[in-house]
């Protein structure tokens, strides 16, 4: 067991990593070694967080009096694709998460089925990497449990959320919107598809009809309108190979905090 200094230790050379990463994350993608040195920088981050933190330690939770009164959305706010408008024309009547790949039960559920999963609710606090943070309720479905549903397979590594928006089409022909965890944070207890905030149905602003929040990382791993789970051994045939939208144009795929 590591020594109440040693793990301070830790948590200092931890915080310290994020910090130069983030600060100065413009200059450091614009280079091979830039990048180089973030990938090393989040192998570090996930390594010793998992080694000072306790896999299943919560995040913080809040009280009600805390919720902010204006979490602002980020990202996509109003996604113009295709299915999604269908979807949302109908109020997500005809709305089904997709769960395939490394499964032995591939699963189509609609809301109401999703609604009557094990679920959980949780006052969080959702850090931006642009600097902000805002405390909000969110309830939804645990994924372990809708996991052990489906069953997943001895080679499973690996949770992609496919998701409902395209934020740019002139980096690598699709910009489709797509996020990745490990069955680690997958199975944490606060790793839930959200389809309520603050007692009321999910705003499409916030990603309606279902968002991820898995709530010991960074907001831009939080993805929004969730239209499919794919269960992988890697991720190296999806976008760019990165692991997530924003982790193809440079960001680091492990953004625990």
């Amino acid at each position: 067991m590591l020594s109440p200094h040693r793990r301070g230790w830790l948590r200092s050379a931890l915080a310290g990593t994020g910090a130069l990463v983030l600060g100065a994350c413009d200059k450091i993608t614009s280079n091979p070694k830039g990048i180089g040195f973030l990938a090393g920088a989040e192998g570090l981050t996930r390594r010793v967080q998992r080694l000072v933190v306790d896999r299943k330690a919560l995040a913080r939770e809040f009280q009600p009096a805390d919720i902010s009164s204006d979490f602002r959305p980020n990202g996509s706010i109003d996604p113009a694709d295709a299915d999604y408008r269908a979807h949302l024309a109908k109020g997500f009547a005809d709305y089904r998460l997709v769960v395939d790949g490394l499964v032995e039960r591939p699963l189509s559920l609609s809301l109401d089925q999703l609604r009557a999963l094990p679920s959980r609710t949780q006052i969080t606090r959702h850090d931006c990497v642009e600097g902000w943070s805002s405390i909000a309720k969110w309830s939804g479905a645990r994924l372990g449990p809708l996991l052990d549903q489906a069953g997943l397979k001895k080679n499973a590594r690996f949770i992609v959320f496919h998701c409902g928006d395209t934020l740019e089409e002139t980096l690598d022909g699709s910009g489709q919107y797509y996020e990745s965890i490990d069955l680690i944070d997958a199975y944490h207890p606060q790793t839930i598809l959200a389809y309520a905030m603050n007692d009321k149905v999910l705003p499409v602003a916030h990603g309606a009809p279902l968002r991820l929040r898995v709530e010991r990382q960074l907001g831009y791993k939080q993805a929004k309108y969730i239209m499919r789970l794919e269960v992988v051994e890697d991720f190296a045939r999806i976008g760019r190979g990165k692991g997530g939208f924003w982790e193809d144009r440079g960001y680091e795929w492990y953004a625990g905090i």
